[in-house]
């Protein structure tokens, strides 16, 4: 059943998104229309900043065509535009009257504002890359994990629809753009450069191996090339030989212009792993928190956030631990001594990497047919697992996912990390599918397809971070672990993993811990491998305070349901309660709150 969004707001406990005003505030007022209609403006400038968006959407179709053979730019020129074009969006949202307004217009403006006023705080900083109401931030504007060199061949070949001529030839022209975003970049890396703004030695070997499998061997054997004939076979008057000699001429040498000028930069390198090395470094993190949990949380107040989550998760994991026979050293040892027990490892070849995607399906399989336990109003829950590509599995995070194209042409993904098998015990999958796909990133992100366009272009990382944690929670409330107590410890050492995370991160950027002792800390603490937390912690180097929305959203929403529960009693409905977080989009905190203060108020009458 396809419902409207005002339909979508009134359905169940999404009244919370009402707070509880009269039936007739659903009808959209003159104050609405013109706030709506001018969302509508901005969410069309922003699909023409970034025009691969309209893509991912699956809605660069009809009037927004154009935008299919276009990529964003990433040039300091491009960068400085983005911010104007901020500014002046910001300026006439600023003019609304927000008391004239229904609550669910409200809300829109005010996440479009807090998404635009917290983007344009980072990009007046004089160097890094600002993800405009998304969540990869960073100081660095091509590192292991940022950049066109990773970001654009992805794209290109899992979003970029080829249907037609039409689609081929818009093909083309994204190829021959993305040696201008590399070439646009590489301006931006050497005036970082200048600024002292370099990323840590060991963060740049590991971009150096990636840029250089990118552009080695014959054009012919890239993946880009090989996605482009591969799905153009029977499309008359696609042109493989152009793809072929852009790649040649222009992405090749982009390319190598990069890679001199990284290579440059290792050159000054040092080990320094934190944000406090960089000028005005301080005041950067701190706004990297701010942008990642949308909290005034200080790096103390995380830190020791940290600590005490951990400590809680950690005393529930030891009366499981001990039946199993695990009762000697720290839950940390003593996880690292059940990661290494064979009965829950998978062969270290391709035939343990599918048996690592078999498991991830059927966990999505399962779990989508327990959502009407958990919810009155339903989505689809489109999804499917893929491996990261090989070329960017160094440097890439152990898994991420998100939803598919609004009409449903795109599933969603959970892109997983396969470089090794030995990173994945087996009872660490499930909790993952249920974070990734369903009721986590892809459930949660279908649900904004049904909001103003808008609301689709913008996140909250505390939010939707902090939603797949739950969501991870709402599998064991569901009984996925009832009969499966290792599983249930998985699912403990993931949110435990978590709740690290904030400890290593601010531990990293405010308190000057190094990346071998950040390692050290995090892989005896949770019991996770060396060659996992590696890679997570190489990751908060270059995205500082993300890791930190992840806890911090998850804590937030469960005090909200512990506040909604204290004050309905018994009227207190579970399934309405998550239809009010999950309904309302991605939000920042203060605006959350809100919304289940209203799904209080209209269950109370």
């Amino acid at each position: 059943m396809t419902l409207t969004r005002r339909e979508l707001l009134a359905a169940g406990a999404a009244a919370a998104a009402t707070q509880a005003l009269p039936a007739t505030a659903f009808a959209a007022t003159g104050a609405d229309a013109a706030a709506e209609a001018l969302l509508s403006q901005i969410a069309e400038s922003l699909l023409a900043d970034m025009p691969e968006t309209a893509s991912g959407l699956g809605i660069d179709t009809g009037k927004r065509a154009a935008l299919k053979a276009r990529l964003g730019d990433r040039s300091p020129a491009g960068q400085a535009k983005l911010r104007q074009h901020l500014m002046d969006h910001v300026r006439r949202l600023k003019a609304i009257d927000t008391a004239q307004l229904s609550t669910a217009t409200r809300t829109d403006v005010d996440v479009v504002r807090t998404a635009f006023e917290t983007a344009l705080e980072g990009l007046a900083q004089p160097y890094g890359d600002v993800a405009v109401g998304g969540w990869r931030n960073t100081p660095y504007v091509v590192v292991q994990n940022v950049g066109a060199y990773l970001d654009t061949p992805r794209f290109l070949d899992s979003d970029h629809k080829i249907e037609t001529r039409a689609d081929a030839e818009a093909f083309v022209a994204r190829v021959n753009a993305y040696a201008d975003q590399l070439d646009g970049e590489t301006e931006r890396l050497r005036a970082a450069t200048a600024l002292g703004v370099i990323p840590p030695d060991f963060l740049l070997d590991k971009t150096l191996a990636q840029i250089g499998k990118s552009h080695a061997g014959a054009v012919t054997d890239w993946d880009l090339y090989k996605s482009y004939t591969s799905r153009t076979a029977k499309i008359a008057g696609a042109d493989a030989k152009a793809v072929a000699q852009v790649l040649e001429q222009k992405v090749r040498p982009a390319l190598l212009r990069q890679e001199a000028a990284l290579k440059d930069q290792r050159a000054k390198a040092t080990s320094d792993a934190g944000a406090w090395k960089l000028p005005n470094g301080d005041a950067y993190y701190a706004w990297a928190l701010r942008a990642s949990t949308t909290t005034n949380m200080t790096p103390d107040e995380v830190h020791a956030m940290g600590r005490e989550e951990l400590a809680r998760l950690q005393a529930e994991m030891d009366t499981i631990l001990k039946p199993l026979g695990y009762t000697k050293g720290t839950v940390g040892e003593r996880m690292t001594a059940l990661g290494k027990d064979p009965r829950f490892l998978f062969p270290n070849d391709d035939k343990g990497r599918e048996q690592i995607i078999a498991l991830l399906t059927d966990r999505i399989q399962d779990m989508r047919a327990r959502m009407p336990r958990a919810f009155h109003t339903l989505v689809p829950g489109r999804a499917e697992v893929r491996r990261i590509p090989l070329v960017e599995e160094a440097g890439a995070p152990g898994a991420y996912g998100g939803p598919g194209s609004i009409d449903g042409s795109v599933p969603g993904k959970l892109w997983i990390n396969l470089r090794t098998t030995e990173i994945w015990p087996r009872y660490a999958l499930p909790t993952l599918s249920y974070h990734e796909a369903i009721p986590g990133h892809v459930w949660q992100g279908e649900y904004t397809f049904r909001l103003p366009l808008i609301r689709s272009l913008l996140g909250f990382n505390a939010f939707s971070e902090g939603w797949a944690l739950y969501g991870e929670q709402l599998g064991d409330e569901l009984g996925v672990y009832e009969k499966d107590p290792v599983g249930r410890l998985g699912y403990l050492q993931s949110i435990a993993f978590r709740a690290c995370r904030l400890v290593v991160d601010s531990g990293l950027h405010a308190k000057r811990w190094t990346r071998e002792q950040a390692i050290q800390w995090f892989a005896t603490t949770n019991g996770s491998t060396v060659e996992e937390v590696s890679g997570e912690v190489d990751r908060y180097c270059s995205w500082p305070g993300q890791a930190c929305g992840y806890k911090v959203g998850h804590s937030e929403i469960n005090r909200l349901r512990r506040k909604a529960q204290q004050a309905l009693g018994d009227r207190f409905d579970s399934r309405g309660f998550n239809d009010a977080v999950i309904i309302g989009g991605g939000v920042p905190m203060t605006v959350l709150e809100r919304n289940i203060d209203g799904f209080v108020a209209k269950a109370r009458g």
